[in-house]
């Protein structure tokens, strides 16, 4: 017998919410990746161990929220406790994973292939692990097509994200980057969730686990109580919120704009940096401050010659 199932019981509240729970973890994420990468002084595996704590949390939640607007008309759904949360600990470290990859070997191809593919994969897992903690009185069938599909978005999501985290540098720009994010990730969980038949058992004890009401509480107050904390933390770091200031960026950093030459960095006291490093421009001026010396001296005896010349000629 086949379930009849619902995606939406509470209409668009439970997508909305989803994705800006995805949004908020994604913007999280990538300025804490942006951290990390782009100050040199800060404690690079901290700021990436909070961003891929905060891009897991955020996918998790988000997956979670949906997942309470999904319902089987013939059967009550509750959920396993120890899956779910293998879950949320699945999609943490396999963000970290790539976002550490990312992190430490910059926007090359391999490392985004790489990277965004284990993200991808793990996000997927995650995905998959937590429909597998649903408890009902059937069984959950899959297309494979639909879930092949859901998989490929979760690669390209991945990789798109991590790119974002390490090439783009602006708040605003960072902000963009996550909505794109949550568009992609929330349409990975309904694409799988598309994917999804229920085949109902003709009779059968009431499922094992939690209900919805009484797992709600802990999966979705402590992983939301984390990302408001890192938001604070993203608020009171003025780097994270505005990005690097220019003057503070080595000058091998700073980006060429077209048409105009590059800028000598300068020391303090506005002298070249590069006449600290080399003294030979200090030689050069020397010799030219010589050079200026011999010729005032040169200027001054033929003025005192043409002098003793006048006086001669008045004498005569």
């Amino acid at each position: 017998m086949q379930g009849t199932v619902d995606g939406f019981s509470y209409g668009l509240t439970t997508p909305v919410v989803a994705y800006l729970m995805a949004c908020l973890g994604g913007a999280l994420g990538l300025r804490c990746t942006t951290r990390s990468v782009r100050n040199r002084r800060s404690f690079k595996p901290g700021w990436l161990a909070l961003g891929a704590t905060a891009i897991g949390s955020g996918i998790w939640t988000m997956h979670f929220v949906a997942m309470m607007g999904f319902s089987v008309a013939e059967a009550p759904i509750s959920y396993d406790r120890p899956i779910t949360f293998a879950s949320l600990a699945v999609a943490i470290v396999m963000v970290g994973i790539g976002i550490f990859i990312v992190g430490y070997r910059g926007a090359t191809p391999m490392a985004l292939v790489t990277g965004g593919t284990i993200t991808g994969l793990g996000v997927a897992s995650m995905h998959y692990l937590g429909m597998a903690g649903m408890r009902l009185q059937g069984r959950l069938e899959y297309d494979t097509l639909t879930v092949a599909l859901s998989v490929v978005i979760a690669v390209v999501a991945a990789t798109s994200a991590l790119w974002a985290a390490v090439s783009i540098h602006g708040f605003m720009a960072s902000l963009g980057a996550s909505l794109v994010m949550g568009v992609a990730v929330s349409g990975m969980h309904y694409t799988g969730m598309a994917a999804v038949s229920v085949h109902l058992h003709s009779a059968g004890s009431a499922p094992a686990g939690d209900s919805p009401a009484t797992l709600l509480a802990p999966l979705m107050v402590g992983p939301v109580i984390f990302l408001l904390l890192a938001g604070i933390v993203v608020m009171f770091d003025p780097l994270l919120v505005m990005g690097e200031p220019d003057w503070q960026r080595p000058a091998d950093r700073r980006e060429a704009r077209p048409g105009v030459p590059a800028q000598r960095s300068t020391s303090s006291y506005a002298q070249p940096a590069s006449w600290a490093a080399d003294p030979a421009p200090r030689r050069g001026s020397a010799l030219r401050g010589g050079l200026r010396r011999d010729h005032s001296h040169g200027e001054r005896a033929d003025r005192e010659a043409f002098g003793r010349d006048s006086a001669r000629s008045t004498d005569w």
